[in-house]
């Protein structure tokens, strides 16, 4: 949903605004709310965090979050899921996880709601892909497939069941097919 405003706004006044439920992000001087996220959405995205958690953060090669807002090359994006290398995820002095990430994640996962616009998530992953992201990922669980963006590098469609879906190369260990993605939405 795109908010009207008589004016646009800076990025700097839009991060002094509350957060929304869902998620607003700023785009162009914009405000543009997410939509709310329905059934098969919300299983991918609880689904899918914690498996790659479960390869990468072990390890403290890489951690995925959940909608994290991402403020960085003029824009505060609030992807589904984001996946910051180890060594790039801000800090605070206790060493713990800080709050404010002002960089793009290294992995990008969008999952496509209903009513929502693919031209406007597209639009989003590439942002992150020309501000450095490895790889992006649009999962559009009504199509049952995925498409993958990376810099460079055709986009890659995914639809046969058995076909294992590209990972950044500091996730190679994590395995998974267009299958076990949609396996996950049964009951």
């Amino acid at each position: 949903m795109l908010q009207s405003l008589s004016q646009v706004l800076t990025l700097e006044e839009f991060l002094k605004l509350p957060e929304t439920e869902p998620a607003s992000e700023y785009i162009d001087g914009y405000i543009i709310q997410k939509p709310m996220p329905q059934g098969e959405h919300s299983v991918i995205q609880t689904e899918l965090a914690p498996a790659i958690n479960s390869v990468v953060k072990p390890k403290q090669i890489a951690r995925a979050f959940s909608e994290l807002r991402c403020t960085f090359g003029g824009r505060s994006i609030v992807p589904d899921i984001s996946v910051f290398l180890w060594d790039r995820i801000p800090r605070q002095e206790n060493g713990g996880v800080g709050n404010v990430f002002s960089i793009p994640p290294d992995w990008t996962i969008e999952i496509l709601s209903p009513d929502q616009s693919q031209t406007k998530v597209t639009k989003n992953i590439l942002h992150c892909l020309k501000y450095g992201t490895q790889i992006g990922w649009l999962i559009d669980p009504e199509e049952k497939s995925v498409l993958v963006y990376q810099k460079d590098q055709p986009t890659a469609f995914f639809d046969e069941p058995e076909a294992l879906l590209p990972v950044p190369q500091f996730a190679d260990d994590f395995n998974l097919t267009v299958k076990d993605l949609f396996d996950w939405l049964q009951m």
